[in-house]
C-alpha cells in the first residue's frame, strides 16, 4: 500500500491513497482523515485503505485523480518523534579517517543515534532556505521507517513487527555548525534544521524481496544539479537493521505510533557507487588529497533523491528540492 498527504487548511493535511505506479490517487475520506490517524488506529484503518488501494490498482476507484507530488507535504507533516541513526559504518569510518581518528569498537555493536526536530518537516518539493552559506548546507539521502506503538524494552523481533511504513529522507544538515555544537558535549541542534521526506510512504510488502532482514536491498539514487551523484545499495553494508535501530530507541522509552526512525546516510565502500551527501565526498578528498575541494550547497543548487524497483519504477516518488536564499 502507498500513502501520501496532500496539503490543505489542516496542519496535518489529508490522507491520500496512491496507486502502485504513482499515477492515480484518491482521498481516504473522513473515516481515515490523516496518516497519523491511520497509524493511531491501524487495525481499523488499514483494511479501509487496502480496499481503496486495490480499487486504484484495478482502475475502478470512483473519484480518483491524477497523483500530483507537487501537492504533497511530508507523509507525516509533523511527528511525535524523529530519531536518526548512523547505520552505515563506511560513512562513520570516513568521517573518523578524515580527522585522523580511529572508530571506537563500540560503534560496531551499539548504534549511533540523535533525536531531531519533528514539529515541522519540509515537503518533498519544498525549497530549502539557507540563511548563511558559511553554515555549510548539505543533503543526506537516507531511508526511514514509521512505527506503530512500541513498548519500553521491546525486543528486535517485536520491533520488526511494529514497522508500518517506509519512506526516503533528505536529512538536511548544516556542516559548519556541527563541530561547535558537538564540542559542547550536548549533540546536534541548530545544525539539524527541518528534514524532508518522500512524497509517498509504503508498507514493507510493496518492496517484495528487496525488504529482507529488516533492510531495503535497493540502490538509493541521488542526483545533484542534474548529474549523477550516487547510487549506493541501502542494504548490503547497513550495520544495524531497522528493527535493531527501533529496539535501540525503545531501550529506555516507549515509542508511540507515528515515530520515525532513520538509517543515516546510505554509504558503500565501493567508490564507484558514489555518495549520498557532500560531506562524504569532502572526506574522501581530504583522505586522498589532503583537503576538501567540493563546496557545500548554495542558492540555486538542486538535489533529487529516489529509489526504483528492479523494473525501474519509482517506489516512493522523488524528493526534489532547490536551495533558496532566506531573506
Amino acid at each position: 500500500m502507498k500513502l501520501a498527504t496532500y496539503r490543505n487548511d489542516n496542519r496535518d493535511g489529508r490522507l491520500m491513497v496512491v496507486s502502485r505506479d504513482l499515477s492515480r490517487a484518491i482521498e481516504a475520506g473522513e473515516r481515515v482523515p490523516t496518516l497519523q490517524y491511520a497509524l493511531d488506529n491501524w487495525g481499523r484503518a488499514s483494511p479501509i485503505l487496502e480496499e481503496l488501494y486495490a480499487a486504484l490498482n484495478r482502475g475502478d476507484a470512483a473519484g480518483s485523480v491524477a497523483f500530483d507530488a507537487e501537492r504533497c507535504a511530508s507523509p507525516l507533516p509533523r511527528a511525535y518523534q524523529w530519531a536518526d541513526g548512523s547505520a552505515y559504518l563506511n560513512h562513520v569510518e570516513l568521517v573518523r579517517r578524515a580527522r585522523g581518528a580511529d572508530v571506537p569498537q563500540s560503534f560496531y555493536t551499539d548504534p549511533l543515534m540523535y533525536q531531531g526536530g519533528s514539529d515541522a518537516f519540509l515537503g518533498p518539493r519544498d525549497a530549502i532556505a539557507l540563511r548563511d552559506p558559511a553554515w555549510g548546507l548539505d543533503f543526506e539521502g537516507e531511508v526511514a521507517v514509521v512505527t506503530d506503538d512500541v513498548p519500553l524494552g521491546a525486543t528486535v523481533e517485536i520491533c520488526a513487527g511494529a514497522i508500518r511504513l517506509l519512506m526516503l529522507v533528505n536529512d538536511v544538515s548544516l556542516r559548519g555548525l556541527i563541530p561547535g555544537e558537538l564540542a559542547k558535549g550536548f549533540g546536534f541542534f541548530q545544525s539539524k534544521p527541518a528534514s524532508s521526506f518522500s512524497p509517498v510512504a509504503v508498507t514493507p510488502d510493496e518492496l517484495g524481496a528487496a525488504w529482507s532482514a529488516g533492510k531495503v536491498h535497493l540502490p538509493l539514487l541521488v542526483e545533484y544539479n542534474g548529474a549523477f551523484f550516487g547510487n549506493p545499495d541501502a542494504g548490503v553494508e547497513m550495520q544495524f537493521s531497522f528493527p535493531e535501530l527501533v529496539a535501540h530507541v525503545a531501550r529506555t522509552r516507549e515509542l508511540c505510533a507515528g515515530s520515525i526512525i532513520g538509517s543515516g546516510t546510505v554509504s558503500n565502500k565501493d567508490r564507484h557507487r558514489g555518495s549520498c551527501c557532500l560531506a562524504e565526498v569532502r572526506m574522501i578528498e581530504t583522505i586522498e588529497e589532503g583537503a576538501p575541494r567540493t563546496p557545500f550547497m548554495k542558492a540555486g543548487d538542486r538535489v533529487r533523491i529516489e529509489m526504483k524497483d528492479a523494473s525501474g519504477n519509482s517506489i516512493f516518488g522523488a524528493i526534489d528540492q532547490m536551495v533558496v536564499a532566506h531573506d
